[in-house]
């Protein structure tokens, strides 16, 4: 049997009770080490599992997922999600590639990001289209989240942003000479997805559209969400790229048009009250 393990948010102790009788029944455990992380190491999921974990990084799970449900044919295999299973494709890919091989296997829900934004008050069934930001570079500086979050925003929708993390990645250089060297991980904050938006803005005002987002856009920027030190922020989106959130892993939500309860909820969490003055679109059902 293969189990896909949700591990929640937090910390060592936010697995199920399920997720935990699955784990402690398996021969070998997986930890999946690139997608999100904790706030805790491996070490402290051994210890609180007692089991050995495997660490799993994208190389690994892409190219060598066949050798690792070869061990789910013939023993139980579990395999550990920060978040919940199915928060990234990949491990879908993972599930078709068991049922090709005829080894039946098992989903364990967690809590994700993508239900547990609902801590700063926006109403999970307001939010459009979950929008990935990357990191740019001196060559490469893409805009077409931006068009997505737009489009949520004229229809009245907030948008989460999931922001980048680069864990095990090569330079351009060691890449070519096939060097197996690696760049140490990083992850990106609130403050530079905010200053990319407002970036793309300005390039968008520069060709003479009018951005449905702009630098007075109400935002909210989360970090560790889930963690004892959870952090939330509310403000315009000038002030998300300057706000200080701390550690990883970030999120930040663009908000769209705003139920009064919603308002009232994102105001416990303002950077400054008067940002919700005189720019906040509201519903009145």
């Amino acid at each position: 049997m293969l189990y896909l393990v949700g591990l929640g948010l937090g910390d060592a102790k936010d697995i199920t009770v399920k997720g935990l009788e699955a784990v402690r029944r398996c021969r070998r455990v997986y930890l999946e080490a690139y997608t999100s992380v904790l706030t805790v190491g491996k070490e402290a999921l051994e210890e609180f599992y007692g089991k050995e974990l495997i660490l799993a990084d994208r190389e690994m799970v892409e190219q060598e997922a066949d050798s690792l449900l070869k061990e789910a044919d013939v023993c139980d295999v579990a395999f550990l999600v920060v978040g919940d299973p199915f928060g990234a494709t990949t491990h879908s890919d993972l599930v078709l590639r068991a049922v090709k091989l005829g080894i039946p296997y098992k989903i364990i829900h967690n809590a994700s990001i993508m239900n547990a934004v609902g801590c700063c008050g926006l109403q999970l069934y307001n939010f459009g289209e979950t929008v990935s930001i990357v990191f740019w570079t001196d060559t490469w500086k893409p805009e077409s989240f931006f068009d997505k979050i737009e489009k949520n925003r004229q229809n009245g929708m907030h948008t989460l942003c999931l922001l980048d993390i680069k864990v095990k990645e090569q330079s351009l250089e060691n890449l070519m000479k096939g060097r197996k060297i690696y760049e140490p991980p990083r992850y990106m904050s609130v403050n530079q997805a905010a200053e990319q938006l407002l970036a793309i803005i300005q390039n968008r005002r520069l060709q003479g559209e009018k951005p449905e987002i702009t630098e007075n856009t109400i935002c909210v920027g989360l970090a560790r969400v889930g963690a004892p030190d959870e952090k939330i922020a509310s403000g315009t989106l000038q002030q998300m790229s300057t706000v200080e959130l701390g550690a990883p892993l970030h999120s930040l939500i663009v908000t769209g048009t705003m139920h009064p309860l919603e308002l009232e909820m994102l105001k416990l969490f303002s950077v400054d009250s008067s940002s919700f003055e005189n720019n906040v679109c509201q519903r009145t059902t």
